[in-house]
């Protein structure tokens, strides 16, 4: 018997380039189901079910769900709170008073912690339900994904943008750190490594939360690819982290700043650079020294958006309908790699993603921590789309002096 009643779903946590490619999906998908009665949004994620502030997207057209979906950030708005069992029981109770049937939550691990815990509450109450986590994230940290919905068109600005610090970096030599997004997994920064083409070019060292950062082993590395190349362009994750785990930040400040879920703030504030350079600047005989912090501008911006990460993120949107109304099943949608270059969509169990964090693996990591490996780059390319840009060096020869000739 056809399980009957609202489509419920909703957005968490940080925007993406493509997220909205999967509430799309979702919307869409759902409208195609007879049992479907209405297709409902949630504003703000979690805390717009709390306040039960719907969208009715039954009644949206499909012409301008189609224009929301190549627009990047969440255009149901977000949240960032992590609902608790009460939290989550408060949910259910003001989905089970609509009538909704179906939920579908797309965000990261947190996210699936949530639809977990919501299933849960509904089958204590004997409800009949459906709940499937959709996958999002800049950061590709989920388990059991190959990547996720989000990473490719973050990784694309990342390595368009390293392409030009490269550029500038080459014609006005120096030093050069960027520091990018990334607390636990460095999935983001290694992606700076594709903006290489040629021997000489930038990124020269890369570090990733996965390995220990030493600054006497940075100022070394530096000094050493600036004496090889006259210049030296460095990425470095924000979570990078000491031998005993300590986030490189509190070592080179008193004082930090703090998130309201008491995290170190990383994101957004320009320190660790600055700091880096600074470190540069005393221990290293190197006049020009900049310094930028890629905070948020890779999450949802518009011109540099990955046509894969655009089509796989609709279509974990819609797999996720297809299992709650074709196959009554509850999970996470996963991405496995099929081939070169091919994907398959499958339903995980949400105990196996929800509250855990993937990280580089080791084959993705130079040996000496301070780059990445061609494995990786066979990994991350296909993920960036078609039409990624490429420069070009001037192959001219010199002309010969006349009045400065060497003596």
């Amino acid at each position: 018997m056809e399980l009957q009643g609202k489509v419920l779903v909703a957005q968490g946590g940080g925007p993406t380039a493509v997220i909205n490619q999967s509430l799309v999906g979702v919307v869409l998908e759902s409208r195609k189901f007879t049992q479907v009665t209405k297709v409902y949004g949630a504003v703000n994620g979690v805390r717009g079910i709390i306040n039960e502030g719907f969208l009715d997207l039954t009644q949206e057209t499909t012409h301008n769900l189609e224009q929301v979906g190549t627009t990047p950030s969440s255009g149901l708005l977000s949240t960032r709170e992590k609902p608790d069992e009460k939290y989550c029981l408060e949910m259910f109770r003001v989905m089970r008073a609509h009538d909704v049937r179906y939920f579908f939550y797309i965000g990261g691990n947190d996210s699936a912690d949530t639809v977990r815990i919501v299933n849960e509450q509904a089958e204590k109450a004997g409800y009949e339900f459906r709940a499937i986590h959709i996958p999002k994230t800049i950061d590709n940290d989920l388990v059991v994904n190959d990547h996720t919905p989000g990473y490719g068109s973050a990784a694309r600005f990342i390595a368009q943008a390293f392409i030009g610090a490269n550029l500038d970096n080459a014609a006005l030599p120096g030093v050069y750190v960027a520091v990018i997004m990334g607390r636990n997994a460095g999935f983001l920064t290694a992606a700076s490594a594709v903006a290489r083409k040629y021997p000489d070019d930038g990124p020269h060292l890369i570090y990733l939360p996965e390995r220990p950062f030493s600054v006497e082993q940075f100022l070394k590395d530096i000094r050493a690819r600036y004496d090889r190349f006259g210049r030296c362009v460095v990425a470095v994750s924000e979570g990078i982290v000491d031998s005993d785990g300590k986030p490189i930040l509190t070592k080179l400040v008193d004082r930090v700043e703090r998130d309201a879920h008491g995290n170190i703030q990383l994101s957004g504030t320009g320190i660790l650079g600055d700091l880096l350079a600074q470190q540069v600047k005393q221990h290293l005989n190197i006049k020009r020294i900049r310094s930028d912090t890629f905070g948020y501008l890779q999450r949802s911006f518009f011109g540099c958006v990955s046509d894969v990460d655009q089509h796989e993120a609709r279509e974990v949107g819609e797999r996720a309908v297809q299992f709650a109304l074709w196959h009554n099943l509850d999970g996470s949608v996963t991405i496995h790699r099929t081939g070169n270059y091919s994907v398959d969509y499958r339903l995980s169990p949400l105990g196996e993603i929800a509250g855990k964090t993937r990280t580089m693996p080791d084959e993705f990591i130079h040996d000496e921590g301070n780059d990445v490996t061609d494995t990786f780059l066979f990994y991350v390319r296909p993920l960036l789309g078609s039409g990624l840009q490429s420069p070009h060096r001037l192959r001219a020869p010199r002309v010969a002096k006349i009045l400065k000739k060497e003596e």
